[in-house]
């Protein structure tokens, strides 16, 4: 694979599998502990919900529970100068094209070095193309080790991968799961049922989805389950698991246990991984041992079983860790001093603070397409008290000031005409609406529009739409500047990332909290599913520096203000309660931070 500076978190963990693998083909038990090293390393990057890269930026890769000393040099140099002599070292005299084969399922390092070697596969460009023509001219059957069945599972591997995509965003593996777990629960003899992995904890993509549940008849369960209408194939039907390919590619396995042991179940299959190692090495510092079936003393062997995680957890003496939080940045400790927060809640949210109206502005990005009208509406079906109207400034193309003036005074009456009804309607809940605009930030620092045009405004949202490529400073010292304007109260989607698309922008983000803090300035947790910006790392960053974080759907149509969720369970996952959440507050508690 090739190796750049500006390698993304899959490529990344595609990387230290392929390092993984070269070490286990050259000598597996001389290399034994780096084999697994280098596995963890790979887990864990491939499970982070923010980018190894902007990581690095911070200078926190070595913080992630899983990537070492020496892995993280070894990607440090990556992220220099787009290449690691060490990897190339590893792999060197390898076929790159074992590789590429290695993607298929049921092909492991071994079994791709031999592949590659016997069916003269060396170059990774069309290695799948080669061994699917191998397969289907019945070449692989004929080699030692392998035979007609393992040739037929490999066609249908090799099918599967082309159909692969890449990581779920969370609304839509929570959509799908939703619908399975729906599927689920007509079954009779379920009892619990529930996602697990990264898809319980929320995070910002999702792979395979796991699911657990507990039934008093495993194998009916099961067969239920495999029954699901857009099951394309049944992988595999034991007594307690069973695995499905959708229609769609994706692949979904279901492990079923009886009900006593379902709370140790759904513990152990949430991880994370490294949540889990460090509640092992808490556990036998008590004597205990772990398991999904339950917690075992170790002095006298005998064994607790738990129908509820909750009770898992207290019999540990630890408070209960919400999934969001079991990532091994310090629940544990917090559980054992019955300090864990009160995460907000959705129900906390009585505000929207981005949303893009269809009034037309002639807008620089892309109009909204729901009205002011029916986004009050929704506002009030969703039970907020206020809302700001956020349209991308005017187009500085083909307008002058005057121009932009007489546009924005256009949105601001019309504002004031909904203010004015809601003032005189006390059975409508949503009490006031902002009049509000995202502005773009410039690449020199300056904002899209003038200090005449923006005075109009309630307040403003800044946020990158351009020049992506900026070194660090340059970048950091052009939000300062944006935000320094005494009407921008709001930093949004600030990293400008968009998931499997594109990495977010370098910023110093102790000179941005620095800067907001000090001078009463938001940043913004964009919840649209693309996005979800801040990263829940960043948002636990900024939290314990004092900074206040808004939450904005960033809806360009009604139902996209339904997305709030989303970015609900990044505010958890980066440790946020109620009072860290502006838009958490009531209308007048907001009017007085906003004059703040």
């Amino acid at each position: 694979m090739r190796i750049h500076k500006g390698m993304t978190n899959s490529e990344i963990s595609e990387l230290l599998h392929i390092v993984s693998a070269a070490y286990e083909i050259k000598d597996k038990e001389k290399n034994k502990y780096k084999v697994i090293a280098y596995d963890r390393a790979s887990v864990a990057v491939e499970h982070l919900s923010s980018e190894a890269k902007d990581l690095w930026d911070e200078g926190k890769l070595e913080e992630v529970a899983g990537i070492g000393t020496s892995i993280a040099k070894h990607l440090d140099e990556i992220f220099r100068t787009g290449k690691s002599s060490h990897f190339e070292k590893v792999l060197k005299g390898l076929p790159p094209g074992m590789f590429e084969l290695m993607k298929v399922s049921g092909i492991g390092a071994k079994t791709a070095y031999k592949l590659s070697k016997e069916l003269n596969i060396v170059s990774e460009k069309d290695a799948l193309g080669k061994l699917e023509k191998a397969v289907k001219e019945g070449r692989v059957e004929n080699i030692e080790g392998f035979g007609e069945q393992s040739q037929e599972s490999i066609e249908k591997a090799i099918s599967e991968v082309k159909s692969r995509k890449k990581r779920y965003l969370l609304p839509f593996a929570t959509e799908l799961a939703g619908d399975i777990i729906r599927w689920l629960k007509k079954d009779e003899n379920i009892v619990n049922v529930d996602p697990l992995g990264s898809l319980r904890r929320k995070a910002s993509t999702v792979g395979d989805i796991d699911i657990a549940c507990a039934s008093k008849d495993p194998i009916k369960t099961l067969e239920h389950f495999v029954k699901y209408k857009n099951t394309k194939r049944v992988l595999e039907k034991g007594d307690n698991t069973a695995s499905i390919i959708l229609a769609n590619g994706a692949h979904i396995d279901l492990m079923v246990h009886e009900p006593s042991v379902y709370g140790s179940v759904l513990q152990h299959f949430t991880g994370s991984k490294h949540h889990n190692i460090a509640l092992r090495e808490y556990a036998n510092k008590l004597g205990l041992s772990l398991s999904e079936y339950g917690i075992k003393s170790l002095k006298t062997n005998r064994k607790h079983k738990f129908s509820k995680e909750k009770d898992f957890y207290e019999y540990l003496k630890l408070s209960w860790i919400p999934p969001e939080l079991r990532e091994d940045m310090g629940e544990i400790e917090k559980a054992k001093e019955n300090m864990i927060p009160k995460l907000v809640e959705l129900s906390d949210i009585k505000a929207d603070l981005q949303i893009h109206s269809a009034f037309n502005i002639e807008t620089s990005h892309d109009l909204g397409l729901s009205n002011m009208k029916d986004i009050v509406k929704k506002a009030n079906e969703l039970g907020y008290e206020y809302i700001a109207l956020t349209e991308h400034n005017p187009s500085r193309s083909g307008h002058d000031e005057k121009q932009v003036i007489e546009l924005l005074k256009k949105k601001a009456k019309a504002i004031e005409q909904i203010n004015y009804s809601l003032k005189n309607n006390d059975k409508k809940r949503v009490m006031k609406v902002y009049n509000s605009l995202e502005v773009d930030i410039l690449p020199d620092g300056n904002l899209a529009i003038s200090d005449k045009a923006l005075d109009l405004l309630d307040f403003a949202l800044v946020s990158i739409h351009s020049s992506f490529k900026q070194d660090k400073k340059t970048t950091t010292n052009r939000v300062i500047s944006a935000l320094n304007h005494k009407k921008v109260k709001i930093f949004a989607h600030p990293t400008g990332r968009k998931i499997n698309y594109r990495e977010g922008v370098e910023l110093d983000w102790d000179v941005i909290f620095k800067f907001c803090k000090e001078n009463s300035k938001w940043i913004e947790i964009n919840a649209a599913p693309q996005r979800l910006d801040l990263p829940d790392y960043l948002v636990k960053d900024a939290i314990n520096e004092g900074i206040k974080l808004t939450l904005g759907t960033d809806a360009h149509h009604i139902d996209h203000m339904d997305n709030m969720l989303w970015g609900v369970s990044v505010a958890q996952r980066g440790w946020a309660t109620k009072a860290d959440i502006i838009n958490s507050y009531s209308l007048s508690e907001f009017e007085k931070e906003l004059d703040r």
